[in-house]
């Protein structure tokens, strides 16, 4: 069996550390000729390029990266399987079909082999923005990492030393151009609520979701809707913030919320980015 060539790993490595998406097509079975065998693989960006590592020419590409992209777009894995027309006739599948999990594809290359291919995405880890330095928001710093966020705390810089667990500080909230997934936590609970909020909603991001009451965020998003805020964004807000688990203290108040933002995130939930 193959293994993966040293510099296509460290070419993972280097990958992942500068947080890029990419993909990784890794055949699996092969039957007959082909070109590849089981365990070649190929690292492939997000717009179809092949940076390293050989799946086989021609017959497998077209297929494997059409699967690359769409895995990298919706970060779900593919297993895609390229045969000869005849024996996807035999199966009564046409090319591109999917079932049972299986896209098919056509060799129609002279070796007429059958090849295998799983494609799995490797993406950055999502942005999570905690907005405010409560107690709720500090809570939040403390124990996001291990669940795969990268996180950023917002909050005046007087506030950062109770924010030390985060990722990144910013001085305020105005946020830069999101480079990846990004959720937001407005979590100032009385300490520029209005001004986080806003700023919240203003800015890129898939989900934005407010620590508060009910009739807190009501009050804020009928203020922000009188100062021009989009409304589709106001409509997406998600107050209050968290699952109901009966949480009380910051802390489980805090597992509610990264409770919600795991179910967000893992079903692809997405509120509409202002510069779509």
């Amino acid at each position: 069996m193959m293994t993966i060539a040293s510099d296509t790993m460290t070419m993972m490595r280097n990958m992942q550390e500068q947080e890029l998406p990419f993909a990784v097509a890794t055949v699996v079975r092969t039957v007959s000729v082909t070109a590849a065998k089981a365990g070649a693989k190929a690292l492939i960006l997000e717009d179809g390029t092949v940076v390293a590592g050989w799946i086989g020419g021609g017959c497998a590409r077209g297929a494997t990266l059409k699967a690359a992209k769409e895995s990298i777009a919706d970060g779900q894995p593919r297993l895609i399987s390229i045969q000869p027309k005849d024996l996807l006739a035999d199966l009564g599948i046409t090319a591109g079909e999917t079932k049972e999990g299986i896209r098919y594809a056509n060799n129609m290359c002279p070796s007429q082999g059958t090849m295998d291919i799983f494609v799995e995405p490797i993406l950055p880890r999502p942005e999570l923005v905690v907005m405010g330095a409560s107690p709720v928001a500090v809570a939040l710093t403390e124990i996001a990492g291990a669940f795969g966020f990268d996180v950023t705390a917002a909050a005046p810089a007087k506030d950062h030393a109770a924010l030390n667990d985060a990722d990144h500080r910013i001085d305020g909230f105005d946020l830069p151009p999101a480079k990846r997934q990004r959720f937001v936590v407005v979590s100032t609970q009385g300490s520029g609520d209005e001004l986080a909020l806003g700023a919240a909603l203003a800015a890129e991001a898939n989900y934005v979701t407010f620590v508060g009451s009910r009739k807190k965020a009501a009050a804020l998003t009928t203020a922000l809707r009188e100062k021009g805020a989009d409304e589709t964004r106001l409509a997406a807000l998600k107050a209050p913030a968290g699952l109901d688990i009966g949480a009380i203290t910051p802390e489980e108040i805090a597992l509610s919320i990264l409770a919600e933002l795991v179910q967000v995130r893992r079903k692809s939930k997405a509120m509409p980015n202002p510069s779509v």
